[in-house]
């Protein structure tokens, strides 16, 4: 829904659930089921530095967190999604949290720039940035 209205908004907007599929969307990895698997150490880092899946989505992230001007974290979301909005925050760039469901207080969202708790929110804030 974040994704979709930022898009009919007319930004170009990066969705880290698309893997580049495209059709063959299929064969795919389902990234959601790979965030459940559980590894034992090694493995965790082998995977991280032998699998060339695991290299071709990292840089991919990267590359959409060191082009974007905005940084918009939608909560819920997982541990990943943390580590990418720090980057953000360290490397200067606009960001918005937007807080949705029950919210598990943490004083380090001071970080952010923005706390939007709805789509409406973040769009106004965009805006704001784009005007400056």
């Amino acid at each position: 829904m974040v994704v979709a209205a930022l898009r009919a908004a007319g930004h170009e907007v990066h969705d880290y659930k698309d893997t580049g599929g495209g059709s063959q969307g299929a064969s795919a990895p389902n990234m959601d089921d790979f965030a459940r698997m559980r590894f034992e150490p090694a493995q965790f880092r082998a995977l991280l530095e032998q699998h060339p899946l695991a290299r071709t989505l990292f840089d991919k992230d990267m590359n959409a967190l060191r082009d974007c001007d905005v940084c918009v974290m939608v909560l819920p979301c997982g541990r990943s999604a943390h580590l990418e909005l720090g980057y953000a925050v360290g490397a200067g760039k606009r960001t918005i949290a937007l807080l949705q469901g029950e919210c598990e207080p943490d004083l380090m969202y001071k970080m952010v720039e923005r706390l939007c708790i709805s789509i409406e929110e973040v769009l106004q804030a965009v805006r704001e940035w784009e005007h400056r």
